[in-house]
């Protein structure tokens, strides 16, 4: 594998944090935040800021920002110098003239960053008429050529477009079009790529490197994915609990990382190797789909359109105590899939059947007493939990609805519980006293507790950190070896399908392109929009545990080698 093996010691030291010590506002003797950060980064220099959720990543570059909330969060000590300016004594009025001129920041997700009410071009134009004297023909000439500079198609019409109307990759595009319009000396980037799928990632990744490359800017990269700072960094800091506890260079830290932290990191994250399917001999298809379509809008009253073919003739199976995993990137009708079987929306024709009821022409009511057969774990554990709930009166409602005693439920809960390896006396608490991959174990409790045949899985592990995602993983593996439930599970991430799928069905614009094992698929794919897939999957050359690179063969054959 090539790694990017620049020398910076002679290049412009862009930002220099020395003991950054951040705590929680009005408790100077609380357990510091961030307690005693050190960091450099150079012109053109990309480092990487990894570790857990929770390890004071963001914390980091929102100090960095001068964007800590002032009734939560607190500098207690520590220098962030820019090119020989103190940011951390700085007044709101240099802190508004320095960010976009010389610091600009690009967040994780765009829709909730930029104005949905405004439209994309004049939000750009907006940096511009903030920070310099452009007149207004100027601000749109220099706006357009920005967009066209980071591959926006058809800038003219994006250019008078709202976020909506655009894609998650276009609207990460507008994001860095507005974070690099001033030429900023250094950019942020906050888990920018972590919600799209795997080839809009990789043009995200080659933008930011082009855009880095052609204006000289330094980045500093914040993320939990390992196969992201295999393809993109030149240098790391590994965080943990607030603490840089290792830093090295890109080749130095992925072949012979020092600290038992950064090995757990590096072991966690999943290679495309797939794992051996489970015996299906003698099993009945539990679920059953054919001819499956979902067709979005169409109709009219004067004049009939065609709508939205979101799923056109998909067709699979399911036995007990197996796996299929629904794979192709975002718009590709995976989610659309998966909401037609679960009844969450009605399918447009064909059939599905799940522990032999025929459910896609059941009438809502006739559907009522046939829902506890099939449950879902949604991508965001936090809106899919009510919040103003207990974990205890979450984990009983279904059961308590389909006739259980409460007594029994509770008991039953308790159970739970210690299945998804939680405390039994977290019950009384609600869903924001808990991490995102607990909430994750609740979800999956909830779902658990109505003893399904079948569990779809809709990105239940694309938000979480690889650590936290292996034991998500290791926990469904668990539950359906124990109640050999049937899973349909959702991701654009091809590592994770590989672990625990046994066959993988391939969209791509809401139609089947390839089928098959696992095995299959992932090693010796036949379509080229799954080798595409296969080929953009971040950090593919790498085989992590181990602590080595992979030739472009092997690491292409599942990573096999």
């Amino acid at each position: 594998m090539e790694f990017k093996s620049q020398d910076f010691s002679s290049a412009t030291q862009v930002l220099t944090i020395r003991g950054l010590r951040v705590g929680l506002s009005g408790r100077p003797n609380a357990t510091p935040v961030l307690d005693g950060i050190d960091l450099d980064i150079r012109a053109g220099e990309t480092h990487c800021l990894v570790g857990e959720s929770g390890s004071g990543k963001s914390v980091t570059s929102l100090a960095v920002m001068g964007l800590l909330p002032p009734d939560a969060l607190e500098l207690q000590g520590g220098s962030i110098d820019l090119e020989g300016f103190e940011i951390s004594k700085a007044t709101p009025t240099q802190l508004r003239e320095l960010r976009a001129r010389r610091i600009a920041m690009i967040f994780q997700e765009p829709m909730t960053a930029l104005n949905p009410v405004l439209r994309v071009g004049e939000q750009i134009m907006e940096v511009l008429s903030m920070h310099s004297d452009l007149s207004q023909s100027e601000a749109k000439k220099r706006t357009l050529d920005m967009m066209e500079q980071v591959h926006l198609p058809d800038v003219a019409r994006i250019f008078s477009a709202f976020p909506h109307q655009l894609s998650g990759g276009q609207r990460q595009r507008i994001m860095i079009a507005m974070a690099l319009i001033l030429d900023p000396d250094l950019l942020i980037a906050d888990e920018p790529t972590t919600a799209l799928d795997v080839t809009t990632q990789l043009q995200i990744l080659k933008l930011i490197a082009e855009m880095q490359e052609r204006h000289g800017t330094a980045v500093l990269f914040i993320t939990h994915d390992m196969g992201v700072v295999a393809e993109i960094a030149d240098t790391v800091s590994v965080m943990q609990k607030g603490r840089i506890v290792e830093r090295a260079p890109i080749r130095e830290l992925l072949t012979a990382p020092q600290e038992p932290y950064t090995r757990k990191l590096l072991t966690a994250v999943p290679n495309l190797a797939p794992r051996p399917a489970r015996d299906a001999a003698d099993r009945q298809d539990l679920v059953n789909v054919r001819g499956l379509d979902m067709t979005y809008g169409g109709g009219g009253f004067f004049r009939k359109t065609e709508g939205v073919k979101a799923a056109r003739d998909v067709n699979f199976t399911i036995a007990p105590g197996r796996t299929l995993g629904i794979v192709g990137e975002s718009g590709s009708g995976k989610s659309t899939v998966a909401r037609c079987i679960m009844r969450l929306i009605d399918p447009t024709a064909g059939e599905v059947t799940i522990a032999g009821t025929e459910i896609a022409q059941l009438s809502r009511r006739q559907l009522q007493p046939h829902r506890k057969h099939f449950q879902i774990v949604f991508q965001d554990p936090y809106r899919s939990l009510n919040p103003r709930w207990t974990v205890a009166r979450s984990l009983c409602e279904g059961p308590i609805n389909f006739g259980t005693p409460r007594a029994e439920a509770m008991a039953k809960a308790a159970e739970l519980m210690e299945l998804v390896d939680l405390p039994r006396d977290a019950l009384d608490r609600y869903p924001h006293q808990f991490s995102g991959g607990q909430r994750q174990r609740i979800a999956i409790a909830r779902a658990v507790a109505m003893k399904p045949d079948l569990l779809v899985a809709d990105e239940a592990v694309s938000a979480l950190d690889v650590s936290v995602q292996a034991q998500v993983l290791d926990l469904l593996d668990d539950i359906q070896e124990k109640f050999g439930v049937a899973m349909l599970f959702i991701t654009h991430d091809l590592r994770v399908a590989a672990q625990i799928c046994d066959d993988v069905l391939v969209m791509q614009k809401g139609v089947v392109v390839e089928h098959g094992p696992a095995q299959a698929v992932l090693s010796n794919p036949t379509d080229t929009y799954t080798r595409n897939l296969i080929e953009a999957a971040p950090g593919r050359h790498w085989d992590f545990a181990n602590y080595r690179a992979l030739d472009s063969a092997s690491a292409f054959k599942g990573a096999t080698a």
